[in-house]
């Protein structure tokens, strides 16, 4: 008897988009490119909403004109991976996006509950090998913002980078971004 060597199949970005171009997903259907493989995103509850609404608001806040504060929107990390943060901030204006996906967000931040693990370990991991310096968790579980900063290689990660730097917030601490430094997030306003 033969026996074969069960493996997955990976998928590159391209092919994933043009996947979408024929119309092999469904509008809305929660499917996002993490490290070469299809994944099924966490339905969202009213709590997880709720989360992504308030940091969008504080965001587009802290972060004023010229920037673009973008929910639920693909980011083309890298050949193998097009995640969709809950929220991303990526410079300029939703035109600039209208032939490419952004890149190179200055700040992603996932809210989770089910998924705190995964958005801790594989997600922060995605997102260190792509080199975003500033990847927030709003914490629904704990109630808490994890604040993971300073991208560095770790072959043990999933894929081979992890945050050196993880501070957890709590409500009445506030949180700048990296890339608007002057201004204080505060922490309760993330949480619903």
């Amino acid at each position: 008897m033969t026996t074969y060597e069960i493996r997955a199949r990976r998928w590159t970005r391209a092919e994933y988009d043009r996947l979408i171009d024929l119309g092999l997903f469904q509008p809305g259907e929660p499917v996002e490119l993490i490290g070469g493989q299809l994944m099924v995103a966490e339905p969202q509850g009213t709590r997880h909403f709720t989360a992504i609404r308030l940091a969008e608001a504080a965001l587009r806040s802290a972060f004023g004109q010229g920037w673009e504060v973008r929910t639920q929107g693909p980011v083309a990390l890298d050949d193998e991976s097009e995640p969709e943060p809950d929220v991303a901030v990526v410079p300029g204006v939703p035109r600039d996006y209208l032939d490419a996906h952004s890149s190179r967000p200055v700040l992603v931040l996932e809210v989770s509950d089910a998924t705190v693990g995964f958005d801790r370990r594989d997600k922060g991991s995605l997102y260190a090998r792509a080199g975003l310096g500033d990847y927030w968790i709003v914490n629904l579980v704990d109630r808490c913002v994890e604040v993971c900063r300073e991208p560095a290689p770790d072959p043990t990660a999933p894929y081979g980078w992890r945050y050196a730097s993880v501070t957890t917030l709590r409500p009445g601490d506030t949180v700048s971004p990296l890339a608007a430094p002057a201004a204080r997030v505060p922490v309760a306003d993330l949480l619903p």
